[in-house]
């Protein structure tokens, strides 16, 4: 997501990712320049909807082991 994001910026030194993770879903927190969120969020969200489903296209974590094995979902929040 970084290198994606680091890519459509002006800013690249302004691009960072924080992960979160929850017990369902971990979070990934991208932030950039605020003269740079056209340019990651895209007209109507297209660009940011492509990111979204590289994401989704990825495999997804698991925990735990047996019959408690959860997949965690990705999300992707742009601030």
């Amino acid at each position: 997501v970084q290198y994606i994001a680091e890519n459509l910026v002006n800013d690249p030194e302004q691009v960072s990712v924080n992960r979160k993770e929850t017990n369902r879903s971990v979070v990934l927190e991208l932030t950039v320049a605020s003269d740079d969120m056209g340019r990651v969020i895209g007209r109507n969200g297209r660009v940011a909807n492509s990111i979204r489903a590289l994401l989704r296209s990825l495999p997804e974590e698991e925990t735990g082991k047996g019959r408690n094995r959860r997949r965690k979902r990705v999300i992707l929040e742009i601030e």
